[in-house]
């Protein structure tokens, strides 16, 4: 179910890290993107529900780490989305990808050249602003307090550490400007067509067997009709 996958460096190189993979050399073979940050901790058993349904309707699926992310030892203060993508990318190729589902932040990554369903992509500068949000609440809560500001200005020149995260000034820089165009071989799915409340949305982390079924028989009926 895990095994090593050759995800290339920013600085040219290859270095190993993890994948979880439903995997019997089936026609059909779907990369998955988790979403990032905070989120990848909400969503991660969701995800394992998800692929093993994807597995019993026939489709083999593929969940990367990607450098930085989970049990990566790439340091994070040196990743950056147009990095992350180029990880992204590679292991589509590596794993022969028919089709791709991204997750929340994940669908920032999305090889455009997959066919597939983006899973409610949010604003890039909309989760940095919900980061930056929760450190001035905790500094509040600690007894000090930061501004908004003070802390963008801070991102900007030298990066900073946001819930629990180290975010180098290149990756600020990157959710601060990018408007993301999503290709249109690529289908939106909005909480509204998986039902119930959104994970990201509950107070603890959780899955929810229901949206499961619903997101995995979306993507199954999707790619086996095509």
């Amino acid at each position: 179910m895990y095994a090593d996958w050759p995800c290339p460096a920013r600085d040219g190189r290859t270095g190993d890290e993890m994948m979880l993979g439903f995997d019997r050399q089936r026609e059909h073979r779907l990369l998955v993107l988790a979403p990032l940050f905070e989120e990848a901790n909400r969503f991660r058993r969701q995800i394992v529900e998800i692929m093993r349904r994807l597995d019993l309707h026939g489709i083999d699926c593929f969940c990367p780490d990607l450098p930085g992310c989970n049990e990566s030892t790439a340091p994070m203060r040196e990743q950056t989305l147009a990095h992350w993508r180029d990880a992204a990318k590679a292991a589509a190729a590596h794993i022969g990808a028919t089709h791709v589902l991204a997750m929340r932040s994940g669908c920032w990554l999305a090889p455009d050249d997959l066919n597939g369903w983006l899973y409610v992509p949010p604003k890039t500068s909309r989760v940095l602003r919900s980061m930056v949000r929760a450190r001035i609440i905790a500094a509040h809560e600690a007894g000090h307090e930061e501004t908004g500001e003070g802390l963008l200005s801070l991102a900007r020149a030298s990066g900073i550490e946001l819930a629990g995260w180290e975010l180098g000034p290149e990756l600020i820089a990157e959710m601060e400007r990018e408007e993301i165009d999503y290709p249109s071989r690529q289908t939106i799915v909005d909480q509204a067509d998986i039902g119930g409340k959104p994970l990201w949305l509950r107070t603890e982390n959780d899955d929810d067997p229901e949206q499961a079924d619903a997101l995995a028989a979306l993507v199954a009926a999707g790619m086996l009709d095509s």
